[in-house]
């Protein structure tokens, strides 16, 4: 299931994506347009900015902004971000994989080969996905 953290994340992002100009975005914005918790929202924009999603300019005029354009921020990059693993098991996961104590063999574990299935599948939206396909 996708997290509150990820689900706002996509949710600013968007709403980011979506100005016409890349001038910085004050939280209050972004929270009130989005129905955001500030509190949270300022946790998960500090997220993306400390890995280079977002800038941040303090003072007046100051907020957040993208660094990149949309159409180059894949899905993959702000879901590992914000929710981990893409992975619904750790021992099918490409970044962070391992071993599942309880199975002797994967190459002949069912649930093991499903969920290949499900993080190929998983992946293909993501990566095939960018932030400027969610903000047209």
């Amino acid at each position: 299931m996708l997290s509150k953290k990820t689900k706002y994340g996509i949710k600013a992002l968007v709403y980011l994506a979506k100005q016409k100009d890349r001038n910085p975005i004050q939280i209050s914005s972004i929270s009130k347009s989005e129905n955001i918790s500030r509190k949270f929202l300022e946790s998960i924009l500090l997220t993306l900015r400390k890995n280079g999603v977002l800038g941040s300019k303090k003072g007046k005029g100051g907020g957040y902004y993208l660094l990149k354009e949309p159409k180059d921020i894949p899905m993959t990059t702000v879901m590992r971000l914000l929710e981990g693993p893409i992975a619904m098991v750790p021992c099918v996961s490409l970044n962070f994989y391992e071993k599942c104590d309880d199975c002797p063999d994967e190459n002949v574990c069912a649930v093991h080969n499903l969920m290949l299935q499900v993080r190929d599948n998983t992946l293909d939206i993501f990566r095939n996905t960018t932030l400027a396909d969610l903000s047209n």
